[in-house]
Formats: C-alpha cells, structure tokens, sequence
C-alpha cells in the first residue's frame, strides 16, 4: 500500500487527532453491555510480500493465514472479478469465525466513480455473498481526486445500497474533511444509512485523520512506515480503542498494511497481544518468525 508513503517518517507527527465532537455523541448511543466484537488482519495473503510468515513447505496459504488470523482485508477484489465460485472456495477452506472484508471492484469506484454503477453493484453484491457468513463490512475507497462536486453520485449510491449489507467508505481527496460544510453533510448521510466512515492511518495524509465515527464500528486502514515508530502508533491506537469501547464502540475492524508488506504479520501479532492485555479480550496472537524491536513502547 504505496498511499501516503513517506521517505522520512521519523520526521512525521504521528499524534492521533482528538475524536470530533459527535464520535463520542455517537457511540453513546450505542452503548450497552455486550462485549466488543474485534477483527485484526493483513491485506492480503500472498506469500510472495508476506517473507517469513508461512513455514516452509506451505501448500495452501489462505487455510495457514486463517489460522493464525480471525480475518483479511480482502484487497483483491478491487482488481479482479471474482465468480461466485471463488468466494465460495475461500468460505470453505478457513474456519468458523474467520470472516473476509472485501474492497468493492475498481470498475465501482474508480472507473465509473459511482456513476450508473446499480448493475454492476448487483453483480458484485450476488458473487460476495457467497462467503454467507463469513462476510464482514465490504468497503469502498474512493480515488483521491474524487472530490465533493460529485457528492450526488454518493448520495445516490448510499441510497441504492441495501441496508442489510454492512458498508464502510474511504474518501481521500481533502475537501470532504477540511471544509466543514461538506464534512457535516458528508457524515450526516453516513450515519443515517449506518455506514462506517473509513479511518486511514497513513504517514503522508495526516489531513484525512477525521476520526469521525458515524455508527458503531471503527474501522480502520493503518499503514506502518517500516520504521520503529510503527509500534509506538499501534500502542496509541490500543489507547483510543479502549477510550471508544468504554464509551460503547461495539465493532472493530483494524487492518495493518506496509510500504513493504513482510513486517504486516509482525505488526499484527504485537498489536493484537497489545489489545488481549489491554482489554482482556482472548485473541489468537499469530506465530512470526521474528520478534519486535527491543525498543518499542510498553503500556
């Protein structure tokens, strides 16, 4: 994941915003009792960008991801259209629990830009669904020079969405966020179709970090730097989760890219071994090869 890639990222502040006002108004809301539901994973799976995570020998590297994972952002749906019967293959071969987030196919977003897309939007939807109950929240990101003048073909899109198929959306050209107008009306139609709003975490766009909940799931795209500063940002990330939990987050989907994707699974481990301490939650901590810099951050 090249987006937001810095060549000096030890020059960059990486303080998480404070919350917008109404994320807090929001999740109030929501609370209750009932424990969080949390999912942590890579992007992808390939064992090509993933060195050193898969023992020699592995034949089949979505059933090994699977059980050292509870989910995988499923990035590879927005390049390929997959038949019904691939979604099908990878629904059987991972285990109960295990559940796929998939990003919504280029041809949606990129090419037509929302624009006349119901047909193919059907298309999509009918082929997903196969993973049955192992699909999570399908999410849409946006190119970043797709800018609120087009903001009727995203009305327009939440609209025809069916309200039973969970959706999160990514915008990254800056106006959605710095101009408080757009914003307001942006999040107003997010949280009235229960819609996430996507938060990315990445070292060069620190302008798109709304942290603007509009239901009651985070979820979020953390892009580490491939520097030591990637394990004190996940350790804030622990600290503004458990903020959101206790004021009655109940879904988190947290997902950890790279420049280089070969320390994914290492940032994963230590920030899910972060959380089970943290929130007492009793998630699988993946087996890596390597261990974390002596350096990082404790609680």
């Amino acid at each position: 994941m090249k987006f937001g890639k810095v060549t000096n990222p030890e020059q960059i502040d990486f303080t998480l915003p404070n919350d917008h006002p109404e994320t807090e108004v929001v999740l109030q809301s929501y609370k209750n009792d009932e424990k969080p539901s949390i999912y942590v994973g890579c992007a992808k799976w390939n064992r090509q960008e993933l060195k050193g995570f898969y023992p020699r020998g592995t034949k089949d590297e979505l059933a090994y991801y699977s059980s050292q994972f509870n989910s995988i952002e499923l990035n590879a749906t927005f390049y390929r259209i997959f038949p019904a019967e691939q979604f099908e293959k990878w629904r059987d071969k991972t285990p109960e629990g295990f559940k796929f987030f998939p990003k919504i196919n280029q041809e949606i977003s990129h090419w037509k830009r929302l624009q006349a897309t119901e047909a193919v939007v059907d298309s999509y939807l009918y082929n997903v669904s196969h993973l049955q109950e192992k699909l999570g929240t399908i999410f849409l990101q946006m190119h970043s020079n797709f800018s609120p003048k087009d903001f009727d073909r995203v009305v327009q899109f939440v609209e025809f969405w069916p309200k039973d198929v969970a959706l999160t959306m990514e915008f990254r050209h800056t106006d959605w966020f710095n101009d408080e107008k757009v914003a307001n009306e942006l999040y107003y139609l997010l949280q009235e179709n229960n819609i996430a709003n996507t938060i990315v975490d990445s070292a060069g766009r620190r302008d798109i970090m709304h942290m603007r909940l509009t239901n009651n799931e985070a979820f979020i795209r953390y892009v580490g730097a491939n520097h030591e500063s990637d394990y004190a940002r996940l350790d804030d990330w622990v600290n503004r989760l458990e903020d959101w939990i206790n004021k009655g987050l109940q879904h988190v989907h947290f997902f950890v890219h790279q420049n280089l994707e070969v320390e994914s699974p290492l940032l994963s481990a230590y920030f899910i071994k972060k959380l089970n301490q943290r929130l007492g939650t009793n998630l699988k901590i993946p087996k890596t090869n390597n261990e974390p810099p002596a350096q990082e951050t404790l609680f």
